[in-house]
This record gives structure tokens, sequence and C-alpha cells, in this order.
């Protein structure tokens, strides 16, 4: 099957639309008392990357809700340069994920992660979830990490992410919309980062592939 890359916010709204609809057959309706799959559980990977001492940066403060964590494994190198980029990506990812549980598109970390046509499309992405009504809960795994540094200042990321654990969220409701498993839950994602003047590396393009071989079970 060939291959096919989508730019940034066709890539957000295929993970909405995984979320929000069961694939491959399953239950989709919204159950009050569904325990979220894997939100109270352990996670062999580590948490969201923290801020290191030598780390200049006027970062901002992120805490997702208890209900919903990123789970980041292997997210290191060893390699002081790469694994400041990884972080960064660990740190965009958060920043993304809490901006939808919290429904607001205008959340400065969004800008801090984000750059040029990525930060546009990250805020349309973030608005129509909101509009729909929905937000974000239990657990979202990243993994797979592949980095190539283009000089000082650009790099690439390629990294895998494992949705079998994380649904969507009715906002009003607090419903949570339970989604079969498949290899589509399994998402490929393809980026590119930029250090800006503050040491930042911001996402600067992203795409998707779905139930790529690289990343499924």
């Amino acid at each position: 099957m060939k291959r096919r890359t989508l730019p940034v916010a066709t890539a957000f709204a295929a993970t909405a639309t995984l979320l929000l609809t069961a694939c491959g057959g399953g239950d989709d309706s919204p159950k009050a008392n569904d325990k979220i799959a894997g939100a109270d559980q352990g996670s062999t990977g580590s948490a969201s990357p923290s801020t290191s001492a030598s780390d200049k940066a006027d970062r901002p403060d992120l805490t997702l809700p208890k209900d919903l964590s990123d789970k980041f494994e292997n997210w290191s190198t060893g390699n002081a340069a790469k694994d400041a980029v990884l972080a960064d990506v660990g740190r965009r990812v958060d920043a993304t994920n809490y901006a939808i549980a919290e429904g607001n598109a205008e959340l400065p970390a969004l800008g801090f992660y984000y750059s040029g046509t990525a930060l546009a499309d990250a805020r349309d992405w973030v608005t129509s979830i909101a509009k729909d009504g929905y937000s974000i809960t239990g657990v979202n795994r990243y993994y797979n990490a592949k980095i190539d540094l283009i000089g000082s200042a650009s790099a690439g990321v390629v990294y895998c992410e494992d949705q079998s654990k994380a649904f969507a969220k009715g906002r009003k409701t607090g419903k949570v919309i339970k989604t079969a498993v498949t290899s589509k839950s399994y998402v490929l994602y393809t980026t590119r980062l930029e250090k800006n003047g503050k040491g930042v590396w911001q996402t600067t393009k992203l795409t998707s592939q779905r139930a790529d071989k690289s990343c499924t079970p």
C-alpha cells in the first residue's frame, strides 16, 4: 500500500475521527459508567518530559487533567542535543492535549511549541473539537522516536502514538465514548522542528499515517 502523509490539520482530524467513532465495529455509544481504560493503571513509559536545570526558557506550566495522561516511552537517547528536541516534542504533545481538554485554542502554550501554519492548524483543530462538544480522556502512549538533527537549529522527528486507551469525552456530560481497538489506533507522526531564539524547538510541520507497520503491535 502506498504510504500517504497528511498535513497537520488533517492529521488532527484523523485522530478525532478515530476517537469519536468505532473503527471496525464495536459499541460507540456513550456509557456513563464506563471505566476509562488505562487511566488509572501503571505504564512502562515515562511521564511527560520535565524541564532540565539548564533550561533557561520561560516555559508555560502544563498540568493535564487527572483523567488524561501522556506517556513517553524511551523518550531519551543520551545525546543532549537530541534529547532537547525530544523534550520539546513531548511538551508540544502535552500542550495540544491540554488545549483540547480545556477547549482553549488560544492557549499560550500552543504558540510556544508550534509556529507558522502548524500553529494555525493546531488552533483550528482545538476550536473544532470544542465546538463539537468534546474533550479527551484516557492514556496516550508515545514511542519509537527517531531523531535527525539538521545543523544546530533544525531537526526531524518520527514517532508513534498508541491511542488504544484514549477516548473522546462529552464536554458537558462527561460521558466517555468507547471505540474498538484496530490497527488504526496506532499512528506514525513525521515532524519538522526549528529552534527559535529562546532555545525552544517549535514544530513547524506535522504529517501522520495510521496503521503504519512500524507502529502497529
